[in-house]
């Protein structure tokens, strides 16, 4: 079993997401002993951002791509390589203004490509990161789960299936800024879920 874990935070220490989705990590590796895992902190190896000379080398004919162009597209092909190449995925998330963190976005924009990751047919999209299971260890200061004001569970929802990662677990940490009684008992709820998860 190949595991790869992602780190979203903006924080390369300290940040409870990682935490959690570590917790997981450490899971999946108790059911699993002769696993490998591959870590990639998106703090600490930043991706580029999908901007505009990125968009240019991506449009650009694989034979016509400049050096520069040439060495931008693989950027995105080392990290679409990962994901192809492993059995699950554990998504390390913080709430940042109602949303995901820049560095998970920049991540998915990464891995999001016509013809390779998914493809449109006659009958819609069609996802071709297929057979993979996905943790999605969130970590909140207030409480959203299941409210208006949690954007970030639909879209994860919405993206994955889109890339063909339907079978996604969502992991709660919540209420980690209203105090440490709240926090503890959050971490402790998440512990007890992965228990029953992992029983």
């Amino acid at each position: 079993m190949k595991i790869l874990q992602i780190n979203a935070s903006a924080r390369s220490a300290g940040a409870n997401s990682t935490r959690l989705a570590d917790a997981v990590t450490a899971r999946l590796l108790a059911q699993n002993p002769h696993a490998s895992v591959e870590l990639r902190d998106l703090a600490s190896h930043p991706h580029p951002v999908l901007d505009e000379p990125a968009l240019g080398a991506l449009f650009t004919p694989v034979d016509q791509r400049t050096p520069e162009q040439a060495a931008r597209v693989a950027l995105d092909d080392a990290l679409i390589a990962q994901v192809q190449a492993v059995d699950a995925i554990v998504l390390g998330v913080p709430m940042y203004n109602f949303g995901v963190p820049v560095q998970l976005k920049t991540w998915i924009d990464a891995i999001a490509r016509a013809g390779v990751t998914f493809r449109y047919t006659a009958n819609g999209p069609e996802g071709l990161l297929k057979g993979k299971k996905v943790y999605v260890a969130l970590a909140r200061g207030g409480l959203y789960r299941d409210t208006p004001a949690d954007s970030q569970v639909p879209y994860l929802k919405s993206v994955l299936a889109f890339l063909g990662l339907t079978d996604v677990e969502f992991i709660y940490a919540e209420g980690l800024a209203m105090g440490a009684d709240a926090a503890s008992k959050a971490f402790a709820e998440a512990e007890a879920h992965l228990g029953a998860l992992f029983a």
